[in-house]
């Protein structure tokens, strides 16, 4: 297993990171039962990995609670880094969701408890909050880490400017700035290449990649001709959004073709190219049994070549939004290396044409 540095920090974690949305589930997302989920946090551990992710809202609190179970016994916390987020509703008062500080505070004491831990490695603010001040946001976590609740945080599913204002405030009163962002990324949503990736290049920080198979739609079960009997998107489920079925399955279409090709499964696939995008720090990997974990824990060791990349990035790339375009055309003279990740291959386009 290979471990990156998460952002400017100096903790390493693992290239694949666990997810545990699934822990005390539904049919819908997925319902892993607390003896299911332990044997799946050992088979991770015994594979290399060293980050769990959870939320205080998945399951009301279930999965923290059975995480927290798991990682208790056999001295599994001692190799687990773990990872929490707060922001969502989780009772009927009015002060029960969102980034205040009585929430944040509130809710990172509810969590610990439900962990089973005195500190949460790594804790993530979940979405953004327009109605609370963000620099009370940033100070509450800045106590929590002094006080040391938590060591590391982060903040998820922010836009670019977000971040940035985050970060002003943070660094404007010296204080604890997100070390990580973690975004949903994948070959059917390139969409954080626009903004988050280069900032998290430029700004230093680490990006852990949520829903990296697009909720199973780039597993290589999903065709165009063929539908599987179950699944989260054969059940309705709706995230991320299909705006372009056809630019979808020509993607699938060379995620089936590689797969075939070299032996492995499409999720492999489409894993192994994201741990290969710049910027890419941890990519989350979840399942509704062992042996998608198992198929997933492979991508770690798959190094997809040159012009297969080539084909899966010709195939998934997006439009050129503005300015990019503009700059592709005009600022090619004074163009960074975190610019030019973006910008570069279109340029070439262009150029070509």
């Amino acid at each position: 297993m290979e471990y990156r540095y998460l952002g400017r920090s100096g903790l390493k974690v693992s290239v694949l990171t666990m997810g545990t949305m699934t822990f005390g589930g539904n049919e819908r997302i997925g319902n892993t039962s607390a003896a299911d989920a332990a044997r799946q946090v050992d088979l991770c551990l015994d594979a290399g990995i060293n980050l769990y992710d959870t939320a205080n809202v998945y399951n009301a609190g279930v999965s923290e609670e059975i995480l927290g179970d798991i990682l208790k016994e056999n001295g599994r916390r001692q190799k687990a880094l773990v990872a929490t987020k707060v922001r969502f509703k989780m009772g009927s008062g009015p002060n029960e969701t969102g980034l205040s500080r009585h929430h944040i505070i509130e809710q990172c004491k509810a969590s610990l408890k439900r962990l089973k831990t005195d500190v949460i490695d790594l804790y993530q603010v979940h979405e953004w909050d327009g109605m609370t001040p963000i620099e009370e946001t940033m100070e509450a976590l800045d106590t929590l880490v002094r006080h040391g609740h938590v060591r590391y945080i982060g903040c998820s599913n922010y836009s670019g400017w977000h971040i940035m204002k985050a970060l002003m405030a943070a660094d404007r009163r010296q204080s604890e700035r997100f070390v990580s962002q973690q975004i949903h990324y994948s070959l059917h949503s390139r969409d954080a290449e626009y903004e988050l990736v280069p900032i998290g290049q430029d700004q230093g920080l680490g990006v852990l990649v949520w829903s990296p198979l697009a909720g199973g739609l780039l597993s290589g079960k999903y065709r165009r001709d063929t539908e599987p009997e179950s699944g989260r998107h054969v059940g309705g489920f709706r995230e991320p959004p299909v705006y372009d079925w056809d630019k979808l399955y020509g993607v699938i279409d060379e995620i089936v073709a590689i797969a075939e090709a070299r032996g492995v499964s499409g999720a492999q696939v489409a894993l192994a190219w994201l741990l290969g995008r710049p910027g890419v720090t941890s990519v989350i990997i979840g399942g509704r049994n062992e042996k998608q974990f198992r198929d997933n824990l492979a991508a770690a060791d798959l190094v997809l070549s040159f012009e297969e990349r080539e084909r899966l990035d010709a195939a998934s790339r997006p439009p050129l939004l503005y300015p990019y375009w503009h700059q592709s055309f005009s600022a090619q003279d004074r163009l960074s290396k975190t610019d030019l990740d973006l910008i570069g291959p279109y340029a070439q386009e262009f150029s070509r044409g």
